[in-house]
Formats: C-alpha cells, sequence, structure tokens
C-alpha cells in the first residue's frame, strides 16, 4: 500500500499528495509508522528544491506577497507548494481558509500545491508537520517549498531551521516598527523586503530601506552571504522577479561553497536530538513508575526537602 502511495506520489499525482499528508499529521500510532516508512522510501527523492521561510508581522500582505511570488515562479516554469504554519490553529481552526481565499489565483493553478501545517500538542508539534509534509512536496516534483508563518511567537525560528533562505516582510514604516523588530528575527533573516512599495507610499518604503540597510550591518553574517534589502509590490508585482533573482543568486552561492548542504545536515542533525528529547519525555510520562513517584517528588521540592536536580535524577532513573 505504501509503495503505491509512493508511486503516485512521484507521479505528481496532487490527491495522492493530499493523502500522504493527512497520514503524516494522523496523531495514531500505526498511521505515524506507516508515514515514517513512507517518509523513508520517499527520502532518495527529496532535497532537490529550494525551502524558503517568509514571516512578517499581520497586516504585511504574506499572503499577497507569495501569492504574486509563486504566480511569478509558475511563468518561471517551477511547481510551487505553499505550507502554512499556523501554530492557533487547533483552538481557532487556523488561517489557511482565509489564505487559500486570498491566494485565489494561485490555488487554482496545477502547478501550484497549497496546505496548512497543524499545530499540535503530539510528537514534533508544527515543525514535524512542516518538516515532513516538506519532504513530501519534493518528493512529489515541488521545485519551490515556500513556508508562511504567522508572524508573532516561535514558529519564526522553527521555520528558519528548516528552511534554506528565511525572507522577513516589513512594512514602509520607518518609524516605530524598527524599534520594534525582534533582534533575533533580523539576525535569523536572509533578506529583508519592504512590500506595499507603491502609490504614496514609494517614498517611505525607500526611506525604510536605507534605515533597515544600516541596521543590518550591525547583525552577524554568514561567510557566504550578506542580507539583502530590497522592496516590492505585491500589488504591482514591482520587484517580485528581484526578489526571485535575489533568491538564485543565494543558491548559486550556497551550492557552490557547499553551505547549504553544511546547513541541512545541521538542521536534520539538530532535529533528530530534539526528537530524542522529546521522545524520552514521551516515554517518562507513559512510565507507571515514575508518573507514581511525580506527585511526592513535586512536593518535596516545593517544600524545599530535596533539590529539583536530585528529584529529576530519581524520575529519570526510573527509565
Amino acid at each position: 500500500m505504501t509503495e503505491f502511495k509512493l508511486q503516485d506520489l512521484r507521479a505528481g499525482n496532487r490527491r495522492a499528495l493530499a493523502k500522504a499528508i493527512t497520514l503524516v499529521e494522523s496523531t495514531r500510532e500505526s498511521d505515524r509508522q506507516n508515514a515514517q516508512q513512507l517518509l523513508e522510501q520517499a527520502l532518495p527523492y527529496t532535497g532537490n528544491s529550494i525551502r524558503i521561510g517568509i514571516t512578517g508581522i499581520p497586516g504585511v500582505g504574506k499572503s499577497t506577497f507569495i501569492e504574486a511570488f509563486g504566480l511569478h515562479l509558475i511563468e518561471q516554469g517551477k511547481r510551487v507548494a505553499v505550507l502554512a504554519v499556523d501554530p492557533s490553529s487547533p483552538i481557532a481552526g487556523g488561517s489557511i481558509l482565509g489564505d487559500k481565499t486570498r491566494m485565489e489565483e494561485l490555488s487554482r493553478r496545477d502547478e501550484a500545491f497549497i496546505r496548512p501545517s497543524p499545530a499540535g500538542a503530539a510528537l514534533g508539534g508544527v515543525a514535524q508537520k512542516t518538516r515532513e509534509t516538506m519532504l513530501l512536496c519534493e518528493a512529489a516534483g515541488y521545485d519551490v517549498i515556500l513556508v508562511e508563518t504567522v508572524g508573532v511567537g516561535q514558529s519564526e525560528y522553527q521555520v528558519a531551521g528548516m528552511v534554506d533562505f528565511f525572507l522577513v516582510l516589513m512594512l514602509p514604516n520607518a518609524g516605530d516598527e524598527l524599534q520594534g523588530i525582534k533582534k533575533g528575527i533580523m539576525e535569523l533573516a536572509d533578506a529583508l523586503v519592504i512590500n506595499k512599495a507603491d502609490g504614496e507610499s514609494i517614498n517611505l518604503a525607500n526611506m525604510t530601506k536605507k534605515h533597515y540597510t544600516a541596521a543590518m550591518t550591525l547583525m552577524r553574517h554568514t561567510l557566504h552571504w550578506s542580507p539583502h534589502v530590497m522592496t516590492c509590490s505585491s500589488l504591482t508585482g514591482e520587484n517580485i522577479a528581484a526578489v526571485w533573482d535575489m533568491i538564485c543568486k543565494f543558491e548559486g552561492v550556497a551550492r557552490k561553497d557547499n553551505a547549504l548542504q553544511t546547513k541541512r545536515d545541521n538542521q536534520a542533525r539538530d532535529w533528530m536530538h530534539h526528537l530524542v528529547n522529546e521522545l524520552l519525555q514521551l516515554k517518562l510520562n507513559s512510565n507507571p513508575a515514575a508518573r507514581a513517584l511525580l506527585p511526592d517528588l513535586e512536593q518535596q521540592v516545593v517544600q524545599r526537602d530535596i533539590t529539583p536536580y536530585t528529584a529529576a535524577r530519581k524520575i529519570i532513573d526510573c527509565l
């Protein structure tokens, strides 16, 4: 059954890809095992795409940018997968329906595939679902994977740890926004793109570009790439092609220096260690002896009879 699914996946069957992603997202243990089997068979066919993370504060125009960018990529002969990371999805149903409505033209194109990555308390949470979905999209022959975050919380850091190129969209506002940018996000960015640089906002966008260019010179950069600052308009299409040209330049330099493969190797290694910790936590939570000890040890820690470290050691010794 898995082999059949893989063949359909490799043939670019969108329905097969959707079913495979649903399998990966399942929390049932039997489905998880089947999903890992499918992923292991798909691994030889992965790694041929360029993985791009896109973030920005709400209202910056991520969906409009992604649609304009995706349509440009399709014009260049590319197949595009859009994965929307939404940490709020288990509670509020997520924003993907709104995204697909705003990406109406892109979602109708056969060369495009749009899918949410729901967060959850299951093993790996949102990051694992997105990582594994990304691999399935690569096996299905998509050339460019766009991973969109909501622009708040920890999702940016998770996405930056799984993509090749991390793009931060900004508004043409050189005032308080510059002060409000998280320094960590600035350090993660491979490019800052000031969106909505059209109409009366063009001059403001150019001024913002100067401010951000100066700010980025203070950040630590990799040996092979210094983050670029650009302006664009998703509405008029201005500089959308230039953004893609910049990413192509980045990919060319990174592949030449072997920096891209090194980055992916480090990401895979870090993710393995992260999952080891999560699996140990799951194993610990399901251990009867550890669960029986926990309330008494918590009480002893609160009463300062033992140190938290000693309590933790006693729980770990149950394994």
